[in-house]
């Protein structure tokens, strides 16, 4: 593994399934360090989380055991049914929770069959409830779009520089519709925050978001500079070839 130091964390250059097991290595170091207690996981969207669980769930490489210790979310989600095709949790559940049976109280989705406002103070009063109001996860799963988005923070969004004090919020993002989402705050709140993002056409995004200009009201995915002591970024040789 090959690893790049910038400020916005290390850049860790792996294949493609030494990315899936260093996604697993810091699941397994959350449970570690959870004791007794639960780990707390909010999982991504998009190809890679995808590819991962089903190479999870299909290999069993996350045993049951120790996946029984993570309560199981998703840093961000698409107002929409969790048996819908566009449904972050319902993925995971599907290709990877289900298939390791992880039992229901081990699950916390987003409330999404409610209005996104709603969902969103409703996820966070469980969530406070359940895990506390200090803590959100011990590791935040995230991506990078093309445009440097990252989470459901877009260019422009609104959420960012509000000063918001909440860990979660709902966002209309302008031609995708509704979403709700870990906030800008509520990265202060994670423990770790590991971006994946493989495959040629991440290259020049990536290249924007380290290399160039800071401006994270253009480019969310910065935001993560603020967090570089506890932010790692998986990537393969197509991604990293412009760094």
């Amino acid at each position: 593994m090959k690893t790049i130091p910038t400020e916005y964390g290390q850049v860790h250059v792996l294949a493609e399934e030494e990315l899936y097991a260093e996604m697993l290595k810091y699941i397994h170091q959350a449970v570690d360090e959870a004791g007794d207690g639960l780990a707390t996981v909010g999982l991504s969207g998009g190809s890679t989380p995808k590819a991962f669980f089903k190479w999870v769930g299909e290999n069993k490489t996350l045993s049951p055991e120790v996946a029984k210790k993570v309560l199981w979310s998703t840093s961000d989600e698409r107002c929409v049914p969790q048996e819908d095709d566009d449904s972050n949790f319902g993925h995971a559940d599907r290709e990877m929770l289900t298939p390791l049976g992880v039992p229901a109280e081990n699950k916390f989705p987003w409330p999404t069959e409610l209005e996104p406002a709603a969902c969103a103070d409703a996820y966070t009063k469980a969530w406070n409830d359940k895990v506390g109001e200090e803590r959100a996860y011990d590791v935040c799963f995230v991506g990078m779009g093309d445009d440097n988005h990252t989470l459901s923070l877009f260019p422009e969004c609104p959420l960012i520089g509000a000063g918001l004090t909440e860990s979660f919020a709902a966002t209309l993002w302008p031609s995708r519709g509704w979403r709700v989402t870990l906030t800008p705050h509520g990265l202060t709140k994670c423990k770790r925050i590991v971006v994946c993002c493989p495959g040629a056409n991440k290259a020049g995004p990536l290249k924007a978001a380290l290399k160039e200009d800071f401006n994270p009201t253009h480019k969310p995915i910065q935001l993560l500079r603020a967090h570089a002591d506890k932010t790692v970024w998986l990537v393969d040789e197509a991604a990293a070839a412009l760094l």
